[in-house]
């Protein structure tokens, strides 16, 4: 079966500076644990802060390291999910799920892709 990465992009502009609320963490945890016995949840997490980050960047054979926080982004990579899913529709329609279980006060956006396998 094909995996999906779910990225998981927020904005940190507009995103609860005390994280996510202790009901969002329950219904969090009771989806990935129907995903996880249905066998569709490989690995999954949340990332720090993008203000606790580094930007690695090579161009024109030079590299470059930049530490957070990143002025000019909006959205960011809040988290992750790689789910195994019988086809793309699938892993959408948890990613589906997984966006619904937010309070209203959240922009939330997935970005689904499958992985390349070989």
């Amino acid at each position: 079966m094909p995996r999906y990465l779910s990225l998981v992009q927020i904005d940190e502009s507009n995103a609860p500076a005390e994280g996510p609320s202790p009901e969002l963490m329950q219904r969090m945890g009771e989806l990935i644990e129907e995903m996880t016995k249905a066998g569709v949840l490989l690995d999954t997490a949340g990332l720090t802060p993008s203000s606790q980050g580094t930007r690695v960047h090579w161009e024109k054979g030079e590299l470059s390291v930049t530490d957070g926080p990143f002025t000019e982004s909006k959205e960011v990579v809040g988290g992750y999910a790689i789910i195994q899913a019988k086809d793309k529709a699938e892993a959408i329609e948890w990613t589906k799920r997984f966006l619904k279980i937010h309070e209203e006060h959240w922009t939330v956006t997935s970005e689904v892709r499958e992985i390349a396998e070989g």
